[in-house]
């Protein structure tokens, strides 16, 4: 690293900074008065491989019972039971928040998805998730950063990360955003001193590649912290906001509300790695998705009515094995189940084909098969919600030849 290099890091990537990544310039203009509802796209990423089986609970599998003794979820009726979605399938009752959702039909599910490649392993499985290019490790840049150079609208916070750093699904070279989590979102760097800010200006005001970039995170950072200092004047009468999920989730809500040039926007949530003590209707899952049912209102409701026009993908590498494990846990497993939340989403049904849990239908006899590609969601979404043609599909997914889902409005 040399030392141009160095003082641009040091200067504008911290944990607390919002910068953007890349080397394609453009004005910081608004794009307001020309598109003021532009359709978003949320992507929340859980990390660590949730259980899609505790999560929309098919109820109606024998199976489902006898391989899950101490975890399984109970049925409806019954005392700590799932809550019925369509007499097959119950949603975990750490998620009541979220029924009123489904009921007016904005929130769906499709069960048995995910990617088809076999690994087990968290870090390959996030990357082909993440590259959209499943089974190939050599994909350079996310899929999410391809979208951005398909889009139509381009300006320095188009897209936000919510983090430290940028997410591999962001890396590329369009610009991103980084805001960082919990309450350190908003702190002041030596950057944003007027003195060292009109010093950098200076140095950095060529048109090499370096100096772009300098200037895209300038940009960036000028105009999230503008709205951050908006924010913190009317959220909750000036109280601080909730740690964790939720409170990240309420404050990215209320940014993406208040300036519509924020059209893609991701996080990321650990923790669902259960191969200890998971809990069933009480313990260790149930408290994680009570937390991330909390922030999913957050957005619904942070978000007003740009609701309508946002569509939220929640996702995770895969999912966990049918049967229990020795530790009242689940393994590293295959198939799991998708979140569909928006205005445009045809909500109320739990979509994908159901192969079943018996042995002989389960993906190498121990998991959840994979019946709907990811990248069928994926694909689906950003064509009929962003307006995405086939052409530009392809440079999206590259090699994707997969089929649209009856999943939007």
């Amino acid at each position: 690293m040399n030392r141009r290099q160095f003082l641009i890091q040091s200067s504008l990537c911290s944990a607390s900074s919002l910068v953007t990544i890349g080397t394609h310039g453009w004005a910081a203009r608004s794009i307001a008065a020309s598109n003021p509802h532009p359709q978003r796209l949320i992507v929340i990423f859980l990390r660590g491989a949730i259980d899609g089986l505790s999560v929309v609970i098919p109820y109606q599998e024998p199976t489902y019972y006898t391989d899950r003794p101490t975890i399984s979820i109970p049925q409806p009726g019954q005392p700590n039971g799932a809550l019925d979605l369509d007499g097959q399938f119950g949603l975990h009752l750490a998620l009541a928040n979220l029924l009123p959702l489904w009921q007016q039909k904005s929130l769906a599910f499709v069960h048995a998805s995910g990617s088809h490649d076999d690994t087990r392993s968290h870090f390959d499985a996030q990357d082909y998730l993440e590259s959209g290019t499943p089974g190939i490790k050599t994909t350079r840049d996310g899929w999410l950063n391809r979208l951005l150079g398909v889009m139509s609208d381009k300006n320095p916070i188009q897209a936000v990360s919510v983090g430290a750093t940028t997410p591999r699904i962001l890396l590329g070279k369009r610009a991103v955003a980084n805001l960082a989590s919990g309450r350190s979102a908003g702190n002041r760097l030596q950057i944003d001193r007027p003195q060292i800010a009109t010093a950098f200006d200076r140095l950095y005001g060529s048109n090499d590649a370096l100096s772009r970039a300098y200037r895209e995170g300038r940009a960036a950072r000028t105009e999230l912290l503008k709205d951050l200092d908006a924010e913190a004047k009317i959220a909750n009468n000036g109280a601080i906001l909730p740690n964790g999920f939720p409170g990240d989730a309420q404050r990215l809500a209320r940014l993406m509300a208040r300036d519509p040039r924020i059209q893609v926007s991701f996080l990321a949530v650990g923790g669902w790695d259960t191969h200890i003590n998971q809990g069933g209707s009480q313990g260790q899952l149930a408290r994680n998705l009570e937390q991330l049912g909390k922030g999913l209102v957050a957005l619904q409701t942070g978000l007003g009515a740009a609701y309508q026009q946002t569509t939220i993908l929640v996702m995770s590498e895969f999912g966990r094995t049918v049967k229990e494990n020795g530790n009242g846990g689940t393994d590293h497993g295959h198939g799991n189940v998708m979140w569909l939340l928006g205005g445009g989403i045809r909500g109320g049904k739990v979509y994908g084909k159901w192969a079943g849990l018996e042995p002989a239908q389960r993906h190498q006899g121990r998991d959840l098969a994979v019946t709907t590609d990811f990248r069928d969601v994926l694909a689906t979404i950003i064509t009929r919600q962003l307006a995405v043609d086939k052409t530009q599909l392809q440079q999206v997914f590259p090699r994707y030849t997969g089929q649209m889902l009856d999943i939007t409005t």
